[in-house]
């Protein structure tokens, strides 16, 4: 059986995204802050970590670096895995606002990640979340311990669990 260590990247530097008006997938470029690469180089000294022996990253630049700091402080190789990616609020990838994301968060909770019936709305359901995410994981079957790195909506998908996890914060799950 696989041990995974599902890890939230570090604290974002969201004021980025209002400073250069990103829109889009824009805002999900923008890298750690500094508090963001405390929380992953704490992190990295988890005595779980000691036995893992591969760190597979979502492609978004605060998953990566995340990544990148925990691989240097272990010596672990790094494996970015596309569909490790963050829940997607608007498929048509023009949100541009915080606002527009915590309005299109919140008809994802209140509808339990289900599209209404006859309804359309343009976030990614929970379904499709999990699908892809596990889709990932069964490759990894053959390993011990897998550190992930990746985030909190995908991280509540895959595990069920009801609550966020602060940035950095680790949720074991196995497979």
């Amino acid at each position: 059986m696989t041990q995974f260590y599902l890890v939230r990247h570090g604290e974002p530097y969201w004021e980025l995204t209002d400073e250069r008006q990103l829109i889009g997938v824009q805002r999900d470029l923008v890298p750690l802050s500094t508090k963001g690469e405390r929380e992953a180089k704490q992190v990295a000294y988890d005595p779980r970590f000691a036995k893992a022996d591969l760190i597979i990253t979502s492609p978004y630049t605060r998953a990566l670096q995340t990544a990148s700091i925990i691989s240097r402080i272990l010596d672990l190789p790094i494996q970015v895995e596309y569909d490790l990616h963050e829940w997607i609020p608007d498929q048509t990838l023009s949100y541009d606002s915080f606002e527009k994301l915590k309005e299109l968060r919140a008809d994802f909770r209140r509808h339990k990640g289900i599209h209404p019936p006859d309804e359309y709305p343009v976030w990614e359901t929970m379904e499709s979340i999990i699908h892809r995410v596990q889709h990932v994981l069964e490759r990894y079957r053959d390993r011990q311990r897998v550190i992930v790195i990746c985030h909190g909506t995908v991280i509540r998908a895959i595990t069920g669990a009801e609550d966020e996890l602060d940035h950095c914060g680790i949720q074991e799950w196995e497979l």
